[in-house]
């Protein structure tokens, strides 16, 4: 029997998907465990690998289809004792449905966050397609109709540009840039803040990824529930950097380079475990109460911001901490990072030290209740042993979720910070 592929579930929020490449075609073999296509979730760009043997007999959504729900049949199977030739292509959610005398009228759909298409309670047999006026039949993606729908574009005057001349999304948006002002349509999407006026200023129009599009929600949901307090120390670094150079010079022969973040990360874990009050979570009627140290590390990713994490940080080594977190880095930046590896976290670091910015507040990544957000450190006068001199000095910012930290706790988690960096024989303790 013919094995179906479906859209997976990639992380625990995706409700849809890109499916942005497909890695293998029509007549090729698969076993389990090869990568199969990769997928842009909510979250990041990630691999699809087979759990079945067999042929790939059909594909049944294009390479670079948006808004392919989970669950949508993406593929067909053959086993490896089944006629690959004989077996049927699946029915896919583009299938057409014979014409019918009228087009169907969509129905509105109420406000979303996301432009997801919602499922019906007794879903149709069959998806009745748009008939152009001479009778031909339009080829279109569900996501293509809706948004025509939405926007008023006349389906029989769009060209389309996708696999077999299907009309996708950008067809539509393209033929509703080009057409003369219409009365504006009703949205799909839930988004309360104000269109962004036209001044007649030259601009590129570039259209937000999966990842963006989650970034700006939960920053945004960040920053209008959570309530924060921020608490800022400045921290003495040159035993610190004294103590890097040793290390560096004695872990040479191993080809680890220890950075300042491998060290402020082990210092932020550390911190964690003796002011337990502050690895903690605000999870409605309850306070998550952590037993192990998860720091959560921001990292630049061309497709947006991502937080790779080192697991139970506090009983690490710094070598172990700085080869996980460069292997880390490079599958964030390549889009490669698996669901647990950037899921979680008890807590975050947040560094702009190198970009020269002295002192920064984050946005806590919720739902963690705390991030540390580090700036460069550089020389300043500074009172050493009562007496004034110059330093080198970073300053470092905590965010708290004053729902889940007390200011005098939060305060307490910046002390020890500061003193594990300013006296760091005990990061290798």
């Amino acid at each position: 029997m013919p094995i179906e592929i479906k859209m997976p579930a990639l992380s625990p929020t995706m409700e849809e998907g890109t499916l942005a490449k497909w890695l293998v075609k029509v007549g090729d073999k698969v076993a389990s465990g090869d990568i199969m296509a990769e997928i842009e979730t909510d979250k990041a760009t990630m691999e699809f690998e087979a759990v079945d043997e067999g042929t790939i007999t059909a594909i049944a959504v294009a390479e670079g289809t948006e808004g392919v729900k989970v669950g949508t049949v993406i593929a067909t199977i053959a086993g490896e004792d089944e006629d690959a030739s004989a077996a049927p292509a699946p029915k896919a959610a583009e299938t057409p449905a014979p014409p019918a005398p009228k087009p169907a009228q969509p129905t509105p759909k109420p406000a979303q966050a996301e432009p997801v298409e919602a499922p019906a309670v007794n879903p149709p047999k069959a998806q009745i397609t748009p008939i152009a006026a001479d009778g031909d039949r339009i080829i279109a993606s569900p996501l293509a109709k809706r948004i025509a729908a939405e926007l008023g574009v006349d389906l029989a005057k769009v060209t389309g540009t996708g696999p077999g001349g299907r009309i996708i999304k950008a067809d539509v948006e393209g033929a509703q840039a080009g057409a003369a002002p219409a009365a504006a349509a009703p949205t799909a999407a839930a988004d309360t803040s104000t269109p962004m006026p036209d001044f007649g200023i030259p601009y590129e129009a570039e259209k937000l990824n999966n990842i963006r599009k989650v970034i700006a929600r939960r920053l945004t949901e960040a920053k209008q529930t959570i309530p924060h307090i921020y608490l800022t120390v400045d921290i003495r670094l040159d035993a610190l950097l004294k103590l890097r150079g040793e290390l560096n010079k004695a872990l040479e022969p191993d080809g680890i380079k220890l950075s300042v973040n491998d060290l402020l990360i082990k210092a932020l874990a550390k911190a964690l475990i003796r002011v337990p009050k502050c690895n903690v979570s605000f999870a409605g009627d309850e306070l998550r109460k952590y037993t192990r140290a998860d720091v959560s590390v921001a990292v630049a990713a061309p497709s947006g911001l991502i937080t790779p994490i080192i697991v139970d940080a506090g009983v690490k080594g710094v070598a172990q901490i700085s080869t996980e977190m460069k292997a880390l880095a490079d599958k964030a930046r390549e889009g490669r990072l698996q669901l647990h590896e950037f899921q979680g976290g008890t807590a975050s670091l947040s560094n702009l030290g190198m970009f020269g910015i002295k002192q920064f507040e984050a946005v806590i990544n919720p739902p963690q209740a705390m991030i540390m957000a580090v700036g460069a450190g550089e020389p300043r006068p500074y009172v050493v042993d009562g007496a004034l001199s110059v330093a080198s000095v970073m300053s470092a910012t905590g965010s708290f979720d004053h729902r889940a930290i007390d200011g005098a706790d939060g305060a307490r988690l910046m002390q020890a910070f500061k003193d594990l960096i300013e006296a760091p024989l005990g990061l290798v303790a």
